[in-house]
Formats: structure tokens, sequence, C-alpha cells
């Protein structure tokens, strides 16, 4: 999901899940690249800001988004997971 100024906090960002466990320790990790998104913080997801991420890694976190969210038959037809 992509942020632009959301209620003008000032964050274009966009918001993903990660995988259970790992929310807190990349909010704390590196505070000026991940934050805890409202609406859907609470369920695991963190927010990226981009103007602290290459494309490389926001690639990776996006990628792994997909395989969380997509239908699980959807996943196993696609090339080892990848996106389509």
């Amino acid at each position: 999901m992509f942020s632009n100024n959301h209620h003008n906090d000032g964050r274009i960002a966009v918001m993903c899940p990660v995988p259970l466990g790992f929310q807190k320790s990349l909010i704390e990790s590196e505070p000026d690249k991940f934050y805890f998104p409202p609406y859907v913080g609470v369920r695991g997801w963190i927010g990226i800001h981009l103007n602290q991420v290459d494309d490389k890694e926001l690639e990776s976190h996006m990628r792994a988004a997909w395989r969380m969210i997509a239908p699980k038959r959807l996943v196993d037809q696609t090339e080892g997971g990848r996106l389509p």
C-alpha cells in the first residue's frame, strides 16, 4: 500500500506485511527507514520510507509481502514464488 503524506504525516512510503516477529526488530534496528504504520501496524505491517531504501531492498520487501498475501495457488504457480 502506498502512502503519500497521509494526514500530513510527511511520509512518502509503502506499507507492507512482514513475517511474524520481524516488525519490531526492523523498526528498532532502523527507525529512519521503517516505522509502525497506522491502521495496519497492528496486523504486523511495516512502513518503509521510500527516501531511505534502495530499489533492490524495496523489491525484496515487496516480493516477500506479495508471497504473504497472494493466494497460495498463485504463489505455487509462479516460478519459485516470484512475481509473474
